[in-house]
């Protein structure tokens, strides 16, 4: 028995899956959903429609649909990394990915590979389901940095702009046209909602439970506080920025430290895999007698048991919370 170059194969259709769910976005809603983009989505929105109403709408629509959708049983798993990553598909067509993309992997299992029937509708699957996860889960990771990145020079600005006589809504505004996208989007459906009428303070609060971000939880409490109590809101705000601040240097300076523990939790449990498919391509028939043994499987499954207990106690013990 010898498994050749079949683990290779899985490892290039899994990253296949990856790189066409990422195209499809693309080609999809365009190189404005992109979060690299220069041009706040919204603002290129705006200027494609020109009606204000109908792109908040629409934005809010993206926002709040994977909230909704808790409860069907396949995406249940992803919603709330999907409404964190504000994906712009909507819950019936990530599941429809997922089955295409499984469906796409099982055709190149069945070309690629001679395993069994079973194994291939298994591992196709769990390649579209798992594919799909992982990239919403990238997908949220990136914007969630970029939000907390963003977000104090945002009440800097928001400081600066009342300091020099612009009210609240104002000053959220000029965060909406003058900061890059993600936390530019998020501020200017806050912005435009203020306009129809809504209450800044809720809609803050509303946000922060949305993205689940404490320093924006922290900002929605400063706003209500000052709206009930009254106060200079340029000063707390200012106050908030530092702390803001400070806690995100010091999750840089905790990420740093704890790297070395983390990435050799990975290595440790990525190395013996890589041996693995170096020893099967260097010399596929080296595991055949070991194979034959009846402890073979039973040994296989402890070893995949402890290199999963590898990383997740090594990311127990580097999960310090700032």
């Amino acid at each position: 028995m010898s498994l050749g170059a079949e683990p290779i194969i899985y490892g290039l259709i899994f990253i296949g899956v990856l790189v066409l769910v990422e195209g499809l976005y693309l080609t999809v809603f365009g190189r404005s959903i992109s979060l690299d983009s220069r041009v706040s989505r919204r603002l290129e929105m705006l200027d494609r429609s020109g009606n204000r109403e109908e792109v908040m709408e629409k934005l809010r629509k993206e926002m709040e649909q994977h909230r909704k959708a808790r409860r069907v049983p396949l995406y249940a798993i992803l919603s709330n990394k999907a409404q964190k990553a504000a994906i712009a598909f909507t819950p019936g067509q990530m599941v429809l990915i997922m089955v295409a993309t499984g469906l796409l992997a099982f055709v190149g299992l069945s070309i690629g590979t001679g395993t069994q029937l079973a194994v291939r509708i298994v591992v196709s699957a769990a390649m579209g389901v798992g594919g799909v996860y992982m990239w919403v889960s990238m997908k949220a990771a990136r914007r969630t940095a970029l939000l907390e990145e963003q977000l104090p020079d945002a009440i800097e600005l928001m400081v600066r702009s009342l300091r020099v006589g612009h009210p609240f809504s104002a000053a959220i505004g000029i965060i909406a046209t003058e900061v890059a996208d993600p936390i530019a989007t998020e501020f200017g459906m806050i912005s435009d909602e203020a306009t129809y009428g809504r209450d800044i303070g809720e809609a803050l609060k509303d946000m922060a439970e949305r993205l689940d971000m404490q320093d924006l939880r922290f900002l929605a409490v400063a706003v209500a506080i000052q709206q009930q109590a009254g106060g200079n809101l340029a000063e707390i705000l200012d106050g908030l920025a530092r702390v803001i601040r400070a806690r995100f240097r010091l999750f840089r300076r905790v990420k740093a430290i704890t790297a070395e523990a983390k990435w050799s939790g990975n290595f440790l449990s990525g190395f013996p895999l890589l041996a693995l498919v170096g020893i099967q391509l260097l010399k596929p028939d080296y595991y055949d007698e070991a194979m034959q043994t009846a402890y073979f499987i039973p040994a296989a499954l402890v070893v995949g048991v402890f290199l999963v207990l590898n990383l997740v106690v090594m990311r127990a013990l580097v999960n310090i919370k700032v």
